[in-house]
């Protein structure tokens, strides 16, 4: 679902290989080692594969501008880590000997992906490359926190890896939770769980014998809109649930912040009722309005015994919700002169009125001439965006593709 503005947005990216990139280029000031040059090559084979169809090592060559024989020697690499596959001969109406097609061996990996943004269901999965569930898993968490909390996890994942197919190979396993997540996988603070400094991520990598990367649940649904979505180089998605978060895509790359805690839009105040003088209040900030809790407290409020109110009253909740939103994002948006914004949450209640008041209180509120092209649209992902971009942040760190 898309609310339009008055033009579509015309920053749809076009992919290179140098956006694998994205997660952390090198300082330019900085000399590259010839290992350097080789990972980078890798990357890019990589990367110029997992966004095309099958290339002869000659097409390859003209993709990336590396020599044939450059290309021969990696692609034999990759081949013999089982990475690649050599195909079957592409059809040439040229005289000689037809040339042999490669591609990712993308049947033969997988990755494991949980989900951890809903503190009452946890939610795993075994995932292709191409972001396709081949197994479930969920674990109920019947108020569990801290340590119990983190042994729930743990056990998601191990059940999950013995539904993997022997003749697969894992290639790593990705969590998206709440809270402020440092670059170590170190769950520094998730209320809801009760984590404080939790190091999740080498708990489950002892556990499970796996790399293992652990993110933000709202950065990793970025992750997941830009990889496998149609988003451009530049937006924000709004993480609606439990709280409100949200992912920040800039220029292409994740924007996680000084402390790790980019995005927590949900502890904005947006409640200027109060004045200016008004100090810093919870119950004024904008998880006090848009969180689905809330949503869910207002809409069941007010509407008589017969309901006869109800969508009057349901307009009037949800409007007021989008125009908070709105005004939160104002700044954002004109600060950074973002292309998109993405909204991620249930359907019934991101769609249509919210949506539409959002986007109309940013135009009202940012320059016309600098955001008149400006998109706001919810997420294409569905339900399994986090596990989504569980599953990119494994690839980017394991393979530099994205």
């Amino acid at each position: 679902m898309k609310v339009a503005s008055q033009h579509q947005n015309s920053d749809r990216r076009t992919r290179s290989a140098g956006a694998a990139f994205r997660a952390g280029s090198p300082r330019t000031a900085l000399k590259a080692t010839p290992g350097d040059a080789k990972q980078h090559n890798r990357v890019l084979v990589l990367q110029t594969l997992y966004l095309s169809d099958p290339l002869s090592r000659a097409d390859l060559a003209r993709a990336t501008g590396l020599t044939k024989v450059t290309i021969s020697g990696l692609v034999a690499e990759l081949i013999d880590e089982g990475l690649l596959r050599e195909l079957g001969h592409q059809e040439s109406q040229r005289p000689g000997k037809p040339a042999t097609l490669v591609d990712l061996a993308r049947d033969s990996h997988a990755v494991l992906a949980l989900d951890l943004s809903d503190h009452r269901r946890l939610r795993g999965a075994v995932m292709t490359i191409a972001g396709e569930v081949l197994a479930r898993a969920e674990a109920t968490n019947d108020g569990a926190v801290g340590d119990e909390a983190c042994s729930l996890t743990v056990n998601l994942a191990l059940q999950l890896q013995q539904q993997v197919d022997p003749a697969i190979s894992l290639l790593g396993l990705g969590v998206g939770t709440p809270g402020v997540v440092d670059d170590e996988g170190v769950v520094r603070t998730a209320q809801n769980l009760a984590w404080d400094d939790l190091p999740l991520q080498a708990i489950l990598e002892e556990r499970t014998g796996l790399p293992t990367v652990v993110a933000n649940d709202a950065n990793v649904a970025a992750l997941a809109e830009y990889s496998y979505g149609d988003s451009s180089d530049n937006f924000i998605l709004i993480a609606i649930g439990d709280g409100v978060g949200s992912g920040l895509i800039i220029g292409g790359r994740p924007v996680t912040g000084t402390h790790f805690a980019s995005g927590e839009i949900g502890q904005v105040m947006v409640g200027t009722d109060l004045g200016l003088e008004a100090p810093y209040s919870r119950e004024q900030v904008l998880e006090h309005w848009l969180s689905v809790p809330a949503l869910t407290r207002a809409l069941e409020g007010n509407t008589g015994s017969d309901g006869a109110n109800a969508p009057e009253h349901r307009e009037r909740v949800l409007r007021e919700a989008g125009q908070r939103l709105g005004i939160a994002l104002a700044p954002v948006v004109g600060v950074l002169n973002l292309a998109e914004v993405v909204l991620a949450g249930p359907p019934e209640l991101v769609e249509g009125t919210l949506a539409e008041a959002t986007l109309e209180i940013l135009q009202r509120r940012t320059m016309s001439d600098s955001h008149s092209n400006l998109v706001l649209r919810t997420s294409s992902q569905g339900k399994d965006l986090v596990l989504r971009g569980a599953t990119a942040i494994v690839l980017t760190e394991q393979l530099g593709v994205s």
